[in-house]
């Protein structure tokens, strides 16, 4: 009978040793396995993220989770697993295991909740200044354009000792006749703002109307003229939301810092070691 008990036992204290192994942390007493990496890791992949370090990245993303719903708890903000459910069914995440299922519902969880805290306790400190929306509008305009009809001169194969002769023009037409004076031939060309090349967007992104840019690979640009086309009635609004957006980003990882480092956060694996 003793034999029995002791090999029973022994089953048992296997049993515990084998998931203990499994644990690689913790983060406020919430473990995180192997196997928990390994699927977040798999839906990290089908989100196109393919960095060699995605197990340690996706061991933080778990704790960043735990660190998240834990925070949001406070202010009684408790996404459930239907409502993780629910954003899952947009997400066209194909067929998942049960360990790949839980780790997402937790990411979304932590998302939901995460922004939900965002919109109530840091977007309503933001405050975005008149430079603040110029900037951004600037980035838009040189990374995809704005709904903006733009008239401007490009000048080609021109020497920089012709183009230092340029002076400020009264308006366009002075312009070509100008650069026709010293010996030119200016190509006049009026297209909406987004449908310019990135490099021709990015010359006259910050350039003031009837100015001569800087003679780069010997061309220069001028910008004649502007026009707003119906599409950016609403843009300065949708640009305050997302200068307002990119603060209120910037303070919540600053935020999710600073509760990282009261968190109690053990780790296991050397491998995992943040």
């Amino acid at each position: 009978m003793k034999k029995i008990i002791f090999i029973l036992t022994s089953l048992f204290i296997g049993f515990d040793c084998a998931m203990s192994a499994t644990v690689v942390g913790t983060v406020n007493g919430n473990p995180i396995t192997d196997s928990d990496i390994t699927a977040r890791t798999e839906l990290m992949t089908r989100q196109g993220k393919t960095s060699t370090t995605n197990r340690k990245q996706a061991f933080q993303n778990i704790i960043d989770d735990y660190i998240k719903l834990e925070y949001a708890s406070n202010y009684n903000v408790k996404p459930t697993d239907k409502d993780a459910d629910n954003e899952l069914k947009k997400m066209n995440m194909g067929e998942l295991s049960a360990t790949m299922r839980s780790m997402a519902r937790l990411a979304v969880r932590a998302d939901i909740a995460w922004n939900v805290i965002m919109a109530k306790t840091i977007v309503p400190n933001i405050e975005v200044s008149q430079n603040d929306i110029n900037e951004e509008k600037t980035e838009i305009a040189r990374e995809h354009g704005l709904p903006i009809e733009v008239t401007l001169l490009r000048l080609i194969d021109i020497p920089t000792d012709i183009s230092k002769k340029l002076t400020t023009p009264k308006n366009c037409d002075a312009a070509e006749k100008m650069v026709e004076d010293l010996g030119g031939y200016p190509q006049k060309i009026t297209a909406m703002q987004y449908e310019l090349a990135p490099e021709v967007r990015e010359r006259i992104a910050n350039l003031p109307l009837l100015t001569w840019s800087k003679n780069e690979n010997n061309t220069v640009f001028l910008v004649c003229s502007e026009k707003k086309t119906k599409e950016y009635k609403n843009l300065d609004e949708i640009i305050k939301q997302n200068a307002i957006y990119k603060k209120a980003s910037f303070n919540g990882d600053q935020q999710l810092k600073q509760l990282r480092r009261k968190a109690v956060i053990i780790v296991n694996d050397d491998r995992y070691k943040l």
